[in-house]
């Protein structure tokens, strides 16, 4: 499981790595849908400001 911390700028370079469309706007910067993710880790890379972290 994969969450999205202080340090995304919002830029939504990660909602087109994700293969099962786990991630959205949520308050001003993106959101892992827990439901959805498949803690496959493609977002972590595309993440410019390395917001995404393993949970």
């Amino acid at each position: 499981m994969y969450k999205v911390t202080e340090t995304c700028v919002n830029c939504a370079a990660c909602d087109s790595e994700c293969p099962v469309e786990a991630i959205s706007e949520k308050d001003g910067k993106r959101w892992v849908d827990p439901a959805k993710c498949v803690s496959c880790g493609a977002c972590v890379g595309a993440c410019p400001t390395d917001a995404i972290v393993e949970e």
